[in-house]
C-alpha cells in the first residue's frame, strides 16, 4: 500500500472552537467537523485570556489556547502575532513539513515577511483570506484605518496564495494590488441549510415572542451588529416613513453603544412602537426559527465579502431586501429584492413586501434557499477547501 503524507494545516486568526458565535469561528468548526479527507491535519489556534492555556483534541483537530491580555483592538495583532510564534515552534518540534499556515484577515502585514522566509524553510506555504474591506469600518478611527490598509497591502505582498470568500473581493484584490501579481481563488463562505427543528409551541418559542409582543411571521426583522457600516440609519429612517403595520425586529447588541444613543435623538425610533430592539439571540436555533417566520429580512451590511447573517437569511428566510452592493448582489442574485439609499427605496420595497400574493412568497423563498444549497452549502464549501489544500495546482 502507497503511504499518504499528511498536509498539516495551521489555522491562524479565529476566536477557536467549537465556536460560539462569530464568522471566522464557524467557518473553522465547520471545515473540521466535516473533513472528509484524514490526510489533512488541522492545527487551531484559541484565544483566552486566561494565564493557563489548554491544549486539547476537537473533532481531530489539535487546538491550543493562545493567551493574551486584554488590551482593547491591539489584541487582535497580538493574538495573531503569538499565534504565529506556536506555529513556528510546533513545526519545529514536531519536523513538520509539506503543511499550510492559513491566517485569516490581515492584521499582522507588517510582520508577516520575517514570518515568511521562516515558514518557507520548513516547506509551509503561507495563506491569507483577506476578509472584508477592515479599512472602512467607521469604528475604527483614522490611524487605525491607516494601518488596515498598510497590512492589507503587505499581506497581500508577502503571501504566497489568497482565498478570497467572495468574487468581489477578489476582483478588488486583482486590480487594487495588481503590480504584485497576486494569486487568488474564490471559495465562498457556508451556511447552515438545515430547518430548526423547534415548534411554534416549544416553551422556548412562545416566551420569546410573548415577551416581546411579536406576532409569528408578521414582522421584518434585522440581524447584524450595531455600526454605522451596516446601514441602521437608513433602515430604521425608511421604516419609520412607511405605514405598514408590521414590526421591525432588530437582533444586535445595543450595550454600551455610542451610535444607538447618537441614532436614537437622530431619528426619534423610540416614540415609533413599530420597532423593537430585542437584544442578542445566541441560542442558535431560536434564532433559526426567527428568520424562518419573519415577513421579510432587511440587510444593510456595505462591508464585507460573503457575509455569513445574509447566507442565514437566504437559507432560512422567505423575502430578502438587500441593499444594493456587489457583495450582495452576488450572493443573492435574482433571489431577493434591492434598495438603496435614496429617499423612498427601501420604504416602496417594504410596503411592496406586504402585499406580495402567496405564489409570489413561494417562489422567491425557493429562489433563495435553491441559491444557498447550489453555491453556498457546508458540505460545498468544506469539499473546495479539501481540494485546494491537498491539490497540486498552488
Amino acid at each position: 500500500m502507497g503511504s499518504f503524507i499528511v498536509k498539516n494545516v495551521f489555522i491562524i486568526g479565529s476566536k477557536g472552537i467549537p465556536a460560539n458565535y462569530g464568522g471566522f469561528e464557524t467557518f473553522v468548526d465547520n471545515l473540521v467537523t466535516r473533513r472528509i479527507n484524514k490526510n489533512i491535519k488541522y492545527h487551531i489556534a484559541c484565544m483566552t485570556f486566561d494565564k493557563e492555556v489548554k491544549h486539547y483534541d476537537y473533532n481531530g483537530a489539535n487546538c491550543q489556547e493562545i493567551s493574551i491580555p486584554n488590551i482593547g483592538g491591539a489584541k487582535a495583532i497580538l493574538y495573531d502575532l503569538k499565534s504565529l510564534k506556536w506555529a513556528l515552534k510546533t513545526i519545529k518540534k514536531n519536523k513538520l513539513s509539506n503543511g499550510i499556515i492559513y491566517i485569516l484577515a490581515c492584521r499582522v502585514g507588517p510582520f508577516l515577511h520575517q514570518y515568511i522566509t521562516r515558514f518557507h524553510r520548513y516547506g509551509f506555504k503561507v495563506w491569507v483570506n483577506p476578509d472584508g474591506h477592515e479599512w472602512k469600518r467607521a469604528k475604527w478611527s483614522k490611524p487605525v484605518r491607516k494601518y488596515w490598509k498598510f497590512s492589507e497591502r503587505l499581506m497581500v505582498k508577502n503571501a504566497d496564495f489568497l482565498i478570497c470568500d467572495s468574487k468581489t473581493i477578489e476582483k478588488y484584490i486583482a486590480k487594487e494590488y495588481r503590480k504584485y501579481k497576486p494569486e487568488t481563488t474564490f471559495i465562498a463562505y457556508g451556511a447552515d441549510i438545515t430547518a430548526s427543528g423547534l415548534l411554534k409551541n416549544d416553551d422556548k418559542v412562545r416566551n420569546w415572542y410573548e415577551n416581546f409582543n411579536i406576532t409569528l411571521d408578521e414582522y421584518f426583522l434585522i440581524v447584524g451588529r450595531f455600526v454605522p457600516e451596516n446601514n441602521f440609519e437608513t433602515m430604521i429612517r425608511e421604516f419609520m416613513s412607511s405605514n405598514v403595520r408590521n414590526d421591525l425586529v432588530i437582533v444586535t447588541n445595543i450595550e454600551k453603544n455610542k451610535f444607538y444613543e447618537e441614532l436614537r435623538q437622530k431619528t426619534r425610533f423610540d416614540t415609533d412602537p413599530r420597532i423593537k430592539f430585542v437584544g442578542t439571540v445566541y441560542d442558535q436555533q431560536l434564532l433559526k426559527f426567527i428568520r424562518e417566520h419573519a415577513l421579510a429580512y432587511i440587510h444593510g451590511h456595505s462591508v464585507g465579502g460573503t457575509n455569513p447573517s445574509l447566507l442565514e437569511a437566504l437559507a432560512s428566510t422567505k423575502i430578502n431586501l438587500l441593499y444594493n452592493i456587489g457583495f450582495n448582489r452576488e450572493v443573492a442574485q435574482n433571489s431577493s429584492f434591492y434598495w438603496d439609499k435614496a429617499k423612498g427605496s427601501l420604504s416602496k420595497t417594504i410596503t411592496r413586501t406586504t402585499s406580495l400574493a402567496k405564489n409570489d412568497k413561494k417562489r422567491y423563498d425557493q429562489l433563495s434557499e435553491n441559491q444557498v444549497m447550489k453555491y453556498y452549502s457546508w458540505e460545498k464549501i468544506v469539499g473546495d477547501y479539501e481540494m485546494i489544500i491537498t491539490g497540486e495546482n498552488i
